[in-house]
């Protein structure tokens, strides 16, 4: 059953581009503009504006204007329901080894003498 949010396809699309990331990892640390979020990478400002315009169009980020400067800002929302849909995954492999590890126990217990 597929119960998590539309746009976790999106967010996991986002956060798989490296620069996205550092994006991210920076903007976790408090709002910062779009050419701070350039500095530690090498690329242009236009491209720095596009990976921006791909963390917003999944929810990522919020960003608004005042003159020429464009400062970006994290949606925790958005990285709680990326982190809630891993958590469950991970929940789910836990139970499955923690049957196996069971089994495994039973099984041994029963071949030995």
């Amino acid at each position: 059953m597929l119960d998590y949010a539309p746009d976790l396809d999106r967010v996991f699309h986002a956060l798989a581009d490296p620069g996205r990331r550092t994006m991210v990892e920076r903007l976790s640390r408090g709002p910062a503009s779009v050419s701070e979020l350039g500095q530690p990478m090498e690329m242009s400002l236009a491209a720095v504006l596009q990976h921006v315009r791909v963390l917003e169009a999944c929810g990522l980020v919020t960003s608004s204007k005042v003159g020429r400067t464009r400062t970006c800002s994290i949606n925790s929302a958005a990285l709680r329901s990326a982190e809630s849909w891993l958590a469950d995954r991970r929940t789910m492999v836990e139970r499955n080894l923690d049957r196996l590890g069971e089994f495994l126990a039973a099984t041994d217990t029963q071949e030995q003498p």
